[in-house]
């Protein structure tokens, strides 16, 4: 296999437990625990720009209500994405691709973007964001790593920016997950933890792909994990594992 550029250990949503998820802060959060790495899940908004939001709709992570799809940029980065994690985040707002670019870029962070998209849009936001991702990475060393459930999200990215590495997210090792993986020519797959086993990883890798798993949060699954040689754990634990090192500590 190629050498693998990206950092083991992946903060989830920035480190969305200990901040508001898929905000700047969760990633100097993160940041601040030793993380180099990042995922967050990238949308689009009604007037096609993307940023960064985990549901469909707004309700849970903001105050607002309703499809935040719906929404132009214009409203949506004046929405407080913070405060409902606590005072200490009141007025963080949801930030757009572009500022997580910069801030990965100016301190060296790599990315996982997951295409999010809002149910209907997955060949609009499969194109925007890979097209988003060439132009605001260009000529740097490691681009973001372009992953998503949706195949045809990923097919888009595929044929938008063919030299974007890309990764297809598994809940369940579904009929057909391997050829679709194939043909979409993934560098990895990121499966749920729960059904990673060494067979999946030798398959993985005799097929030329790296396999990273989420969300690992507890020592015993990341010990057994890193015994199987598996490539990235995304984690929301970023107290609780050291980020520099494959050890892993109660």
């Amino acid at each position: 296999m190629a050498p693998w550029p990206y950092p083991f250990w992946i903060a989830h949503r920035g480190a969305g437990k200990l901040a508001p998820e898929n905000t700047l802060a969760a990633f100097r959060v993160g940041a601040a625990h030793g993380y180099r790495a990042f995922e967050c899940d990238v949308k689009l908004s009604a007037d096609g720009v993307p940023f960064l939001l985990h549901d469909a709709t707004l309700q849970r992570t903001t105050r607002e209500r309703g499809i935040a799809s719906q929404r132009s940029w214009s409203e949506l980065s004046r929405i407080d994405a913070g405060g409902w994690h606590g005072r200490t985040y009141a007025g963080e707002t949801l930030p757009s691709f572009e500022a997580i670019s910069a801030y990965c870029r100016r301190n060296g962070f790599a990315l996982n973007a997951e295409i999010k998209p809002t149910p209907g849009d997955e060949v609009e936001t499969g194109r925007v964001v890979a097209r988003e991702a060439a132009r605001l990475w260009a000529g740097a060393p490691v681009p973001p790593l372009l992953s998503s459930f949706r195949p045809d999200a990923l097919a888009a990215a595929q044929s938008a920016e063919p030299s974007l590495p890309r990764a297809l997210l598994l809940e369940t090792w579904r009929s057909g997950w391997f050829d679709e993986a194939q043909a979409l020519a993934c560098v990895a797959v990121v499966a749920d933890h729960a059904i990673v086993d060494t067979e999946a990883v030798a398959r993985i890798h005799a097929a030329g792909m790296r396999l990273l798993t989420y969300t690992v949060n507890d020592p015993a699954p990341a010990r057994r994990l890193v015994e199987w040689g598996i490539d990235g754990i995304i984690t929301d634990a970023v107290d609780r594992f050291s980020a520099g090192e494959l050890t892993v500590f109660d």
